[in-house]
């Protein structure tokens, strides 16, 4: 739909400066100044309501569109019959439909406005013509798609576009939306030139206002009535991202606004913000989280939290991944310790194994004291792998280690800690790496600590869950999806994790036995072995996960067994030491220069 075809929406439109538009879109980057004005020529702009259709799949290439404003999806059809999947997502100052053009093939995916976007679309005939008498424009477009495929190719799955507006929407009059945005807007501001819009501020106002708006700031926080109005209903259709707001220990209830959310407000981005009146209540996340299950949510408790919410949102925080290791892995306390005392922010935690537990304090925000002094009571004071019994699934029950997580994580859910914050394990019903945001933090932890073989595995609705480093032993990627913008990963199993210089297997079994108790060689044991064997899946595709961290950090730990307890103080200097170092010379980035860099 051209201009031409909805003469209405000009007079909208007319304020645009198309040579202005085409110099800023980065697929034009670096062209001269007589192609750049040919182009912005014949370029024609126009609107595309929310939920409506751009093209779909199998359609032949008629243009290059332009995202002016708003933002787009692109589906493809799911295995399941008459389903579709989101498989990306093009927003302000990309460009949608560059391949299909170039190699003439039919469209390969169906693309629709996910809220109200403008667009620019320069027709195929147009392009042809241009870039045969412009040359160097076909080169350097031909080149900036190729780089395009080349980045699209090494990002991960899943990543997640950045969103640039935001519809606050309270669940109740009193829920404190006004006061909460104007909290978002300034944390916001440290990122980027942010405005907030309420209804007595845009309820009069054209498309041509809020798309000027939009223009002039990188991020716009709009705020809904407390009901299904048409402001609301405006605000949902000009946001990229919906923050549901809720007082955490209210009545559960549905946000009535999103009824008269249009049918692309499905495939907006929504995340649940849950205020709350000092401590978090333990319990009452898991009743909000049940009326919209499978989206993220943020505990809001001070003005520390709402600044972390608008990192998450903006794509300028920073995760941490924890990974497993056994022993090794106390020297995370040493990292996480070296890391506070750089100021640096950590707005998101997950591990797996060893790593999940002391990523698990860290989300509860224990003191480096408390993380030590609590880990040191399971793990060193005691044995937590000394419960043998019948080999007949594992070599010890796992009722020790039970308890000890018990002890030290109590009643908690996941749900409730204060941390965004994740564990995994591995399914060995699916196969699959499993990712826990909720549920009881103890049980799934103790499921991320199930090595294979030596600690019986949990079973839940049937399934059964292990050790998560028998797949994946550093989850970047799970970090990656969730839309981080840095992420740090702390690697402590890359080590060869054991040597023997005991006798070949089929020596004499007295030889063995002397060497054994001359106690001058190392030797393996079966723990160790089985410890070992349940992590060379995940070792396979390590280089792959360290890709994914902005930082990799990897203490040196060679002379750490895994099993060894007692290494305790010294594994986590060793962590300490190296990352106080590493980070002397890491560029934290904006994300990280920003105040209070403590919380």
């Amino acid at each position: 739909m051209s201009l031409a075809d909805d003469p209405h929406q000009e007079g909208d439109l007319e304020w645009r400066d198309a040579q202005w538009l085409v110099r800023t879109l980065p697929v034009f980057e670096g062209l001269d100044r007589p192609l750049l004005d040919a182009l912005a020529n014949a370029i024609e702009w126009f609107a595309l309501p929310g939920g409506q259709t751009l093209f779909d799949a199998g359609d032949p290439p008629d243009g290059l569109y332009f995202v002016v404003s708003g933002s787009l999806g692109a589906y493809t059809p799911a295995p399941q019959h008459g389903s579709r999947r989101l498989v990306g997502r093009a927003m302000t100052g990309e460009t949608v439909g560059e391949m299909a053009l170039i190699s003439g093939n039919p469209r390969t995916a169906t693309v629709i406005a996910l809220r109200d976007t403008e667009l620019g679309r320069l027709p195929r005939t147009a392009f042809e013509e241009l870039m045969l008498s412009h040359p160097q424009g076909l080169l350097r477009i031909s080149q900036l798609m190729v780089r395009r495929l080349e980045s699209s190719q090494r990002q991960v799955r899943g990543r997640r576009a950045v969103p640039r507006t935001f519809a606050v929407v309270p669940n109740e009059a009193d829920a404190g939306a006004t006061t909460f945005a104007a909290q978002l807007t300034t944390e916001l501001e440290r990122l980027g030139r942010t405005e907030l819009v309420w209804s007595q501020r845009g309820a009069d106002h054209t498309s041509q206002w809020f798309h000027a708006i939009e223009r002039a700031n990188e991020f716009v926080v709009y705020v809904c009535d407390p009901g299904p109005t048409n402001w609301s209903k405006l605000c949902l259709r000009q946001a990229d991202a919906i923050l549901l707001l809720a007082k955490a220990n209210s009545a559960t209830k549905q946000w009535t606004q999103l009824a008269v959310a249009e049918p692309a407000g499905a495939n907006q981005r929504t995340e649940l913000i849950l205020q709350h009146e000092g401590a978090i209540v333990r319990g009452r996340s898991s009743g909000w989280l049940d009326l919209k299950p499978g989206i993220p949510h943020h505990h809001i408790r001070s003005s520390s939290d709402i600044a972390r919410v608008a990192r998450l949102l903006s794509g300028r925080a920073l995760g941490v991944v924890l990974s497993g290791g056994g022993a090794r892995g106390f020297a995370h306390i040493g990292v996480l310790r070296a890391m506070r005392e750089a100021n640096i922010v950590i707005d998101a935690i997950g591990g797996t194994s060893i790593g999940a537990i002391i990523a698990a304090g860290f989300a509860m925000q224990w003191s480096d004291e408390e993380l030590t002094s609590r880990v040191r009571r399971s793990f060193v004071d005691t044995n937590p792998l000394n419960d043998y019994t019948l080999p007949f699934v594992s070599l010890v029950s796992g009722r020790k280690v039970s308890r000890l997580l018990q002890r030290e994580f109590e009643a908690m859910a996941i749900e409730d800690v204060p941390l965004p914050f994740f564990c995994v394990s591995s399914n060995l019903t699916s196969g699959q790496l499993a990712v826990h945001r909720r549920g009881e933090l103890w049980r799934w932890l103790r499921a991320s600590v199930a090595i294979p073989g030596v600690l019986p595995p949990v079973i839940h609705c049937g399934e059964l869950f292990v050790d998560g480093a028998t797949i994946n032993n550093l989850p970047v990627e799970v970090m990656r999806e969730a839309g981080i913008g840095r992420i740090i990963g702390v690697d402590v199993g890359s080590d060869r994790a054991f040597t023997s210089a005991s006798p070949d297997s089929d020596a004499p079994p007295f030889w063995k036995l002397f060497e054994w108790f001359r106690g001058r060689k190392q030797r393996v044991n079966i723990l160790q072995i089985l410890w070992r064997a349940g992590m060379i899946n995940s070792a396979g595709n390590r280089a792959a996960r360290h890709e994914l961290s902005d930082l990799l950090l990897q203490p040196p730990l060679e002379q750490i067994d895994m099993l060894n307890w007692r290494a305790f103080d010294r594994a986590i200097e060793a962590g300490y030491r190296y990352t106080s170092e590493r980070l002397k010379t890491w560029d934290r980035g904006e994300s990280q220069r920003v105040a209070p860099l403590v919380e």
